[in-house]
Order: structure tokens, then C-alpha cells, then sequence
């Protein structure tokens, strides 16, 4: 009779779980309905008047095409920097056969390989050439290699993350500072960062935190590995690169500011989007878990469209006229699927001004440049 009881009572217990996961799971399934379909920023655009040049890095993919694709929507001149001018000229070729040319603008392809400082060169050169205007340079191209254990190498022998993500955009854009200058008013450098940058921020805060130590790596030679000197990380690696990209945002605007230039340099982080090939390197049934669970359970992601728009918010909109030195991040809301791109304190150490300097000296000294 007690074993019977206890049977009993063990179906029970049982009935009374399945009971509650079937709760559950209806109550998720309505939350899931009645959420948004996909997490996305409400950004809307005031745009500043007049037809801009603006040259984007990393326009072949990812953000860098959406917001390429609505700069040129726009009547904007936009300049297509990608790694192989081939993709640049099929992108360019894309974006015609979706928008049409009505807006009036233009789409010049562009190479530009960030991981060789010869192709970097000559891109600058090509565009010099091409004697347009250049209001805005959006530094938007980003490599990353989490999942790998030893490092790749750019032409020159830099560990690839920070060669292309920090060295190569600063290259770049010490080469095109005097276009950007003769601008005018109206001239903004654009980067996109990322919240990792900051290991107390939701993403940054998974694996090792971003931190560049007393830059004992980057200051030794074009060896290293990692920034801070120690043993390589793919992960934290590129959590260093969006670093390096705030301290150099850091640097530049105070060098600027002293200099009397009209030049404004802001960043930005997109938010967590996983629907490009940006993860490409990782583990693939890892990726599509992930990105499952992103997108589809918990609506932390953002779209690709959302991530294009913010980058056109930095690069025209009217309230970052004049404005400099200036994080915006795309933060999770207070609903369920939603995304606020706002302005943003970045980390204690992407505002330590000493370490910016060091940074800047270091890095000069690897690219060739004063």
C-alpha cells in the first residue's frame, strides 16, 4: 500500500511538472507572439542638409552595406572601401539593381585591404586622384578570429585583429585627414566599436574583459601577439581592437581640438548582430546555437538593417553637428526585444587620456606615420 502510495504520489509530482512546463511554455510562447518579430533600434534619422561625400570601410558585408545602401538612398556620393575592388564593384553593382539611381548620388568602388598598408596606401591615393569631396569617413570594417588559438598576420607581420581593426583604420585615416579637413564644418570620422569594449558591459563581460595592460606587447615590436604582451586570445583580442578603436577616437579628438581642425571624431557599438559572416570563423553548430538563441529565444540581437541605421545616425544626423568625442551604443531596452541606440559612457580605461597617448605613439610607430 505504501509502495502503491508512493507511486501515486510520484505520478502526481510528475503530472503537476509536465503541467507546469506546458505552463510555461504557452506563457513563453505568447510572450514570443506578442514580442516583435526581431530586436531592432528605432532610429530615425535627421539628416544634415546637403549632398555628402562619405567613404565607408567594410561596405561589402554586414552594416557597412546597409548603411551604405541607405547613404546612397539618400543622393549621397558613397565611396565602397572593400578588401578586393572586385567586391566593391559587385557591391556597388547590387545596391544600384536594388535602389535605382533616382536619389541622385553616386557609388565609386574602392580596394582597400586593411591588412596591407600598401593596399591601405593606395586607396587613399586612388581617392586623392579622384579630386571629390570627403565629408565622411566611416572606419566600419572589422576582422575577428574567436575560436582560433594561433594568431593570423597582415602583410607587414601585425597580429591581424588589431592590423586591421586599429592600425589599418588609423592609417587610413591620418592619410585622408586632409580631404576630411578641406571639407569644411560639416566633417566627421565615424567608428565603429563595440560595447565588448567594456568588460562590465553584457557582452564584454563573457570570456576575458578588454584590457590593454601597460602596452607591453604593442610598444615591443610588430611581434606581438596581443597589445598587452601576454599569450594570444582570438577572443579578447578583438575586445582589445574596439578598445584601441575608443582610445584612438580619444587621442585624435584632442590632437584635433588643439590643432583648430572642424574634424569630429565619434563612435559607436551596432549591437550584438549575428546575421552576417562576421562569426565565420567560429565553431558552425556553435554559430547557429548562438545565433538561435540570439535572435529567435531571446531577441537580444540586432538586425542588420538596424545596425546600417545607426551607422547613417553617426555619419548625417543633425545632433552630432559640431560634436565630438561622443559614444552612442545599442543598448538593450526595457522590453522584451527591444534596442535603444543611445549615448553611452564608455569604460574607465577608453577614457584614460595618458594611455590614449601611449597607444597612439606605439601604433605610429608601426604604420610609418608622425
Amino acid at each position: 500500500r505504501a509502495i502503491a502510495a508512493k507511486a501515486s504520489g510520484e505520478e502526481g509530482e510528475g503530472l503537476a511538472r509536465r503541467e507546469a512546463l506546458c505552463a510555461a511554455a504557452a506563457a513563453a510562447a505568447a510572450a514570443l507572439a506578442a514580442a516583435p518579430e526581431r530586436a531592432t533600434a528605432a532610429v530615425k534619422v535627421e539628416a544634415v542638409s546637403g549632398r555628402k561625400g562619405v567613404m565607408v570601410t567594410g561596405s561589402n558585408s554586414g552594416i557597412g552595406r546597409a548603411g551604405a545602401q541607405k547613404l546612397f538612398a539618400r543622393g549621397n556620393d558613397v565611396y565602397l572601401a572593400c578588401r578586393t575592388l572586385e567586391e566593391a564593384t559587385a557591391t556597388a553593382a547590387a545596391i544600384r539593381a536594388e535602389v535605382g539611381t533616382s536619389a541622385g548620388g553616386t557609388l565609386t568602388p574602392l580596394e582597400c585591404d586593411l591588412a596591407s598598408f600598401e593596399s591601405i596606401r593606395g586607396c587613399a591615393a586612388k581617392f586623392k586622384e579622384l579630386g571629390k569631396p570627403l565629408d565622411v569617413l566611416v572606419l566600419n570594417a572589422g576582422a575577428q578570429f574567436t575560436g582560433e588559438t594561433e594568431p593570423r598576420r597582415t602583410v607587414e607581420g601585425l597580429e591581424m585583429t588589431i592590423g586591421v581593426n586599429h592600425l589599418g583604420h588609423m592609417l587610413l585615416a591620418t592619410l585622408l585627414l586632409p580631404e576630411l579637413e578641406a571639407a569644411g564644418a560639416q566633417s566627421r570620422l565615424v567608428i565603429t566599436s563595440s560595447e565588448v569594449h567594456d568588460p562590465l558591459s553584457p557582452g564584454g563581460k563573457v570570456g576575458p574583459g578588454a584590457s590593454l595592460g601597460a602596452l607591453d606587447g604593442i610598444e615591443r615590436d610588430a611581434s606581438f601577439a596581443m597589445v598587452d604582451g601576454g599569450d594570444y586570445d582570438a577572443d579578447k583580442a578583438y575586445k582589445d581592437s574596439k578598445l584601441c578603436n575608443l582610445l584612438f577616437a580619444l587621442e585624435l579628438n584632442r590632437r584635433l581640438s588643439e590643432a583648430g581642425s572642424p574634424v569630429t571624431v565619434n563612435s559607436f557599438g551596432p549591437g550584438l548582430i549575428t546575421r552576417t559572416g562576421f562569426f565565420r570563423y567560429q565553431q558552425p553548430l556553435f554559430v547557429k546555437a548562438f545565433d538561435f538563441a540570439a535572435n529567435d529565444l531571446f531577441r537580444v540581437a540586432e538586425t542588420v538593417e538596424g545596425g546600417g541605421d545607426c551607422l547613417v545616425f553617426m555619419a548625417l544626423d543633425q545632433a552630432l553637428e559640431g560634436k565630438r568625442g561622443l559614444f552612442y551604443n545599442n543598448n538593450l531596452g526595457p522590453g522584451f526585444g527591444e534596442h535603444q541606440f543611445q549615448l553611452t559612457d564608455p569604460s574607465p580605461e577608453a577614457q584614460n587620456a595618458e594611455e590614449a597617448r601611449k597607444l597612439w605613439d606605439a601604433s605610429a610607430k608601426l604604420i610609418g606615420v608622425a
